[in-house]
Order: structure tokens, then sequence, then C-alpha cells
């Protein structure tokens, strides 16, 4: 008796038969909506952790420069955000948030869709792999970049015209980065797992471990990147040029004085950005992701 799924002509009999044949079956249902769930998970998580992240940055921005102190600034930021909060959601700070994070999102779920099209599985799978670290890496640092020129423009010293970054400062700059990047995209999908099987089903029922290791890896890795951080600013704010010399020494003993409350202001900048952003990226992106599996 024939089996009519099997059929010369049939979706089944194809796949088998470019299967047997060794040809490359690759997942491309829904293509164009999986890019645009891509998209859409990206904006999302963006459009939740831009305003906070670009008082913070404004912030520290200010007192550094002297414009203001990190609490008047804050305070000033969240009257704007009450009172007349379309001049403060659609500023360009807020938008240059929105653009570092919403790209860097965006690559990396990119990268997750190119992984499961060709390597044929579930649109909703994710990667962490080396392509996914260099691609969310280059978004981030690339307009990165471009978005501390201009806030040091609006929020810097009045009248001060601002100078170069050296460049082992960009890479110090780079290498914290990289580093945030790694823990927020890289480090999950394989803590993750290795958290569910020690977590007790009472916490499963409260948490998932992808989740939790969204949090808890671009937090805990500002111990690591905050001296890196803490040396470019400290190349930038004192040149050491002509008789103006300072030595290593000198700047790791400014590092060392500064390490741990830095690093805890850094965890409450990169919390939102990679713990909640990512958390809502990851979930917006599975359950969309499912509906078109």
């Amino acid at each position: 008796m024939k089996n009519s799924d099997a059929s010369p002509s049939s979706p089944a009999a194809a796949s088998l038969a470019l299967q047997g044949s060794g040809s490359t079956v690759w997942n491309t249902k829904n293509l164009g909506s999986r890019l645009g769930v891509d998209a859409i998970s990206a904006a999302s998580a963006a459009s939740m952790v831009a305003p906070l992240i670009a008082m913070i940055d404004r912030s520290v921005m200010e007192n550094a420069s002297g414009r203001s102190s990190l609490a008047s600034s804050i305070a000033s930021s969240l009257r704007t955000l009450i009172t007349r909060p379309h001049t403060f959601l659609f500023s360009k700070p807020t938008a240059l948030i929105f653009l570092v994070y919403g790209s860097t999102y965006l690559m990396a779920n990119t990268v997750d869709t190119s992984s499961s099209t060709l390597n044929n599985r579930p649109a909703s799978s994710i990667t962490a792999g080396t392509a996914k670290f260099a691609a969310s890496s280059a978004a981030n640092i690339g307009i990165g970049i471009y978005k501390d020129q201009v806030f040091v423009r609006l929020f810097g010293p009045p009248g001060a015209v601002p100078r170069a970054v050296p460049l082992p400062g960009y890479t110090l700059f780079a290498a914290r980065d990289c580093l945030t990047i790694f823990a927020s995209f890289n480090v999950p999908p394989i803590l993750g797992p290795y958290l569910d099987s020690h977590f007790s089903n009472e916490v499963k029922a409260r948490m998932s471990g992808l989740s939790t290791a969204q949090f808890l890896a671009p937090a805990a890795v500002q111990f690591i990147s905050t001296p890196m951080h803490l040396l470019g600013l400290d190349l930038y704010n004192r040149p050491s040029t002509g008789a103006a010399t300072v030595n290593m020494r000198d700047r790791w003993d400014a590092v060392r004085r500064n390490w741990t409350i830095s690093a805890f202001a850094r965890i409450g900048r990169i919390v939102p950005a990679f713990g909640i952003g990512g958390v809502v990226n990851t979930k917006v992106r599975r359950s969309l992701m499912a509906k078109l599996e």
C-alpha cells in the first residue's frame, strides 16, 4: 500500500530527497516575518531601557564636567520626563541611546535568525557563538563611540572643546564593551541551562535560568571591566604630555581608589541595558517566533 505522504511530488519526499543526496536544507519558513520579529524585539527592548540609561549617562557626564551633581541632574531629567514626556522621550540623548542598544539587540537577533536558517533549526533558537559576539560588539562599540562624542558636546564643560581620546583609551573602552557584550549575549545561553539544572522546582516556577543569567552575567563582569573604564578615563583626563608626565603607578592608584564604587555605579547602568533589555528582547523574540514556526 502506497504512502501518499511519500509520493515523489510531496514536500516531505522532496525534503527527504535533498537530505539523502547530501544537499543543504535551510529553514526559510516565514523568513521575512522572522526578520521583522528581530527588529520588533530589539526596538521593544531598546525603548524600555533608553530613557533610564539616557538619564544616567547625562548625570555622569554633567557631574564629571561640573555642570551638575549626579542627584541634581537625575532630578532634572525626571522633572522633564514627568512634566514634558515628549520632550525627554524624543530628545537627542534618548534617541542616541535607543540607537546604540536597538542596533546591538538587532545584530544579535539577526545572527540568531541567520543561524537558525542556515542550520535548519527552529526560528526561536538562540546561539552563543563567535559570530554573535563579533556582530553585536561591532554595533555597540561603533555607534557607542559616536554617542559618546555627542554627549561630550552636549553635557561637557561649557565652552570647552573636547580633545581627541588617545588610542590606548579607545582600546581600553573597546575591551570594556567587548567584555560586556560577551557577558550579555554569549554567556547566558551557556549559563542558563546550568542554573536550571541546579534550581529547585519552586525557583523554576518563578524564574528561568536564562533570565537569571541575563541579569547576573553582565552585572558580574563589571568588576573586571571597570578598571579598564577607569584607566581609559584617566588617560583622557590626565594626558601625559611634556612636563606633566603621569606614571602608571599613579594611574593604578587612581583606579584602585575608585574601583569598587565605580563598579557598582556601572552595574546600575548595565543591568537595565543588558539585564532588563536582554530579558525583554529574548522573551518578545521567543514569543513571536514561536507563532511563526
